[in-house]
Parts: structure tokens; C-alpha cells; sequence
């Protein structure tokens, strides 16, 4: 769990990076960091990136699925189509981060 020091200062460079603003250099190594330890911090975080990477609306199928944490932020990394039963299988096998036991 973030103290409320800590969730403020990464709300206000989530902030900073969704709506675009410059982030001091310190303040991204601080919140890369905590989101390597912490899974609300990462969680903030790719929403974060997410609404900076894309144009997103508010209301939109795309909102929806920024705030409820699901997809992957950069475009380059979504799937097009599958080309074998052995790439949809990789598809949906589930990634584990180094932190998958921690609990928040």
C-alpha cells in the first residue's frame, strides 16, 4: 500500500505525463522505480502513459479500458491476427512481472 505521500507524487507526474506536460527527469526515475515495487504505482502509471500515447476520450470504449487497467499502452504492441494455434496460445498465456506475489 502507497502512503499518501507517496500516491500524491504519483498522481501529480501521472498527471503530468497523461495530459502531456514535461516530467523532471528525477521524477520519472522515482516513479519508474516505485512502479517496479509496487503494483497500484505500475497500474497508475501505464494508465498514464496510455492516455498520453493516445487521444482518448472521455466515455469512450477506449476510456473504459484505460481506467480499468486492461491492454497494453503502446500500439506497436497489439496483435493484428493470429497466424497458428501455437501464436494464440502464446497470446493468451499470462505474463507474470518479478512482483507477482506481493500484495498491495
Amino acid at each position: 500500500m502507497l502512503s499518501t505521500q507517496y500516491r500524491l507524487r504519483m498522481e501529480f507526474i501521472c498527471k503530468c505525463i497523461a495530459n502531456g506536460e514535461e516530467v523532471k527527469l528525477s521524477d520519472m526515475i522515482w516513479a519508474n522505480k516505485l512502479a517496479k515495487a509496487n503494483t497500484s504505482a505500475n497500474e497508475m502509471l501505464k494508465m498514464a502513459r496510455r492516455q498520453a500515447a493516445q487521444d482518448i476520450q472521455e466515455g469512450s470504449t477506449d476510456d473504459f479500458l484505460n481506467r480499468m487497467g486492461l491492454g497494453d499502452p503502446d500500439p506497436s504492441n497489439h496483435k493484428k491476427g493470429f497466424t497458428s494455434a501455437d501464436d494464440m496460445l502464446e497470446w493468451f498465456q499470462q505474463d507474470k512481472p518479478d512482483d507477482w506475489r506481493q500484495r498491495d
